[in-house]
């Protein structure tokens, strides 16, 4: 179990408020062809990583997670050691041309009994599409969990690190902005995800719709802080420097905004350029608590613990950390900072159940 006599999380039903669910085999998704070339074809794992293009492996880290389903007993064996009551699924990668149909899927899958239970779903959606109010109420239909959406929106100035939009500023344009209200209209939140140097970019939108809950994913990943990704991004100490302080005055901003949280979720995605240790093994504690201590401190400075909520990223984080670390890493630098037990309660359940809606057990 995780938790020393000064940050005990085993008496905290935690909720992990950022998670994915796939089935690469069943449902359509961005890596489905992939997956279903390596089930029926004998190539290594590791061949086909060496073979993939230089972004997909840096930010993958490790393909195992992507060719496999990803369902409710898998990260049941993966969060075992630590008390989750529930998660809340983030959409991924699905490609079908109805997108409220893997809303629909997540609510159909075994949670609950054995495995921790659904507590809510953020579905996929574009506010630049011209069909989005008539998505968002298909998504509501499917499913009474659903309380907002991601839209695909990273991209990155290096166009060796994985975009997930072709677009730069995607979140600035007027189909997107103008699009945008019927979120408001219906109550529902949105989920950004985007690469640090479009921060400035969520404040903008954060501004422009005050009335919408902004949920920013992974502290705004910003790729290449800890080693070299890409072409040009994070290559040595100065630029690395250079990246952290653009980030924590842009987050600074971000957070002068109250209808925004943050998630501190992500920090071990190999993108943000961990190396990436042999599979089945993962980065000591105390390494990744090195790394990460200076970004969730800032964090809790300008956003406060109220306005935290912790998310495993699981599977995407796996080939770096488990379940229990990643958790243990974020609580260790809670209480080193001096907050006790209350602000780890905000950051590993309350705010995410208020967030999302979240109904107790």
């Amino acid at each position: 179990m995780v938790g020393t006599a000064d940050m005990d999380l085993s008496d905290i039903r935690i909720i992990d408020a950022h998670i994915h669910q796939w089935d690469p085999f069943g449902t359509p998704r961005e890596f489905s062809g992939s997956a279903r070339l390596f089930r029926m074809l004998p190539i290594p794992l590791d061949l086909a990583k060496r073979v993939s293009p230089r972004r997909d492996r840096e930010f993958v880290g490790d393909p195992t997670a992507y060719v496999n389903q990803y369902l409710p007993a898998d990260y049941r064996a993966d969060v075992a050691a630590i008390p989750v009551e529930s998660i809340v699924h983030i959409e991924v990668g699905w490609t079908g041309k109805d997108r409220a149909e893997e809303t629909a899927w997540v609510a159909g899958l075994p949670f609950g009994a054995d495995n921790p239970a659904l507590g809510a779903i953020i579905g996929n959606a574009d506010p630049a599409a011209p069909d989005f109010a008539v998505l968002l109420d298909a998504h509501l239909a499917a499913s009474p969990l659903l309380r907002g959406i991601r839209a695909h929106v990273a991209h990155h100035p290096d166009p060796h690190v994985r975009p997930y939009t072709e677009r730069e500023g995607a979140l600035t344009t007027k189909e997107f902005l103008n699009g945008f209200a019927a979120l408001a209209e219906r109550g529902l939140s949105f989920d950004a995800w985007v690469y640090s140097h479009a921060l400035p970019d969520v404040t903008a939108l954060a501004e422009r719709y005050p009335e919408v809950p902004i949920v920013l994913d992974h502290l705004a990943t910003p790729a290449g802080i800890f080693g070299p990704v890409g072409k040009h991004t994070g290559t040595n100490p100065s630029l690395r420097r250079e990246l952290f302080v653009r980030w924590r005055d842009d987050l600074s901003a971000l957070a002068e905004n109250p209808h925004v949280v943050a998630k501190v979720s992500g920090l071990m995605m190999p993108v943000l350029g961990h190396p990436v240790p042999p599979r089945g093994t993962s980065t000591p504690v105390p390494v990744l608590l090195d790394r990460i201590r200076p970004l969730v401190e800032h964090a809790c400075d300008v956003f406060g613990t109220d306005r935290l909520l912790w998310g495993s990223n699981f599977p995407v984080d796996k080939p770096i950390t488990r379940i229990a670390d990643s958790a243990e890493v974020i609580a260790t630098v809670i209480t080193e900072r001096g907050d006790g037990h209350r602000e780890l309660e905000q950051i590993f359940r309350t705010n995410a159940q208020r967030t999302y809606r979240i109904e107790s057990l």
